[in-house]
């Protein structure tokens, strides 16, 4: 489906993909970040993990343009309450996107220290599982978006559960470890911080996914369970079906009207 309802003004269409489009950039770039700052760790490569670091100043660049496009699209474009609220929704959804950079940025900087020490290899299995599970759970939460599709969005919310679950069993592990081996109790503990990232950056892309219910639904199902987020889910899944309905009935009724003129004539 399209990322919103066609409307009336095709300024405002053209001005509302731009935003939703540097959005989007943005989120693969914050991507991007996650996956080269774990390799960094993982790897030991201290040029890769600069690399992340320096570019977080692009990631921000993009939230301050995004910003500054929402306020214009407000003020010259006054969108109607559903489109109000898919802005707004990005709007929210720009500040989670540079959390996770900012997350990103935090794991380099670990690996930087880590690869510099006389390091152990123990944790790394914890954080490359951890890792690939978050990365994913990021990439599903931007395709939710890009498609506005609320199931996806409910099955990222469902797998941050997963997510805290075995962040809670790496530490665990991780603690037992440095109980009996305090040799290496600096790095680890830099494991765990950088666990602890990851988490964080799961925290944020069930944010996203919480905003794509909402800007579907008209709910916001933050601090709900879960029956409620899929009772929210059902009804955004309903609303489309009806909007897509009442668009082959008009297309229907346009088809007919243009074979009824060329009978007439």
């Amino acid at each position: 489906m399209n990322l919103h309802d066609k409307h009336t003004s095709k300024s405002f269409d053209q001005d509302l993909d731009e935003v939703i489009g540097l959005f989007l950039q943005m989120g693969d770039n914050v991507a991007t970040q996650v996956a080269k700052a774990i390799h960094a760790l993982t790897d030991g490569d201290v040029v890769l993990a600069k690399e992340v670091i320096a570019a977080d100043h692009e990631v921000n660049r993009l939230e301050i343009t995004i910003d500054e496009r929402i306020l214009l699209l407000v003020a010259k474009r006054q969108p109607t309450a559903i489109d109000l609220r898919l802005v707004m929704c990005v709007s929210k959804g720009v500040v989670d996107l540079e959390r996770i950079g900012d997350e990103a940025v935090k794991i380099a900087q670990m690996a930087s220290q880590i690869t510099t020490a006389d390091n152990s290899p123990r944790g790394y299995a914890e954080v490359q599982h951890l890792g690939n599970q978050v990365r994913l759970m990021v990439h599903n939460a931007l395709d939710a978006f890009a498609q506005l599709n609320a199931d996806q969005a409910f099955e990222v919310m469902r797998n941050d559960g997963v997510i805290n679950r075995e962040y809670q069993s790496a530490i665990r592990s991780l603690m037992t470890y440095i109980m009996e081996d305090p040799r290496h109790v600096s790095n680890v503990i830099n494991i765990m911080w950088v666990l602890r990232a990851l988490e964080r950056i799961g925290d944020h892309a069930q944010n996203v996914a919480e905003l794509v219910i909402h800007s579907l639904s008209g709910k916001d199902v933050r601090h709900t369970d879960y029956e409620q987020v899929e009772q929210a889910v059902n009804k955004a899944n309903e609303q489309i079906a009806a909007r897509e309905n009442e668009a082959q009935h008009s297309l229907g009724s346009k088809t007919a009207a243009v074979k009824d003129q060329d009978n007439t004539k």
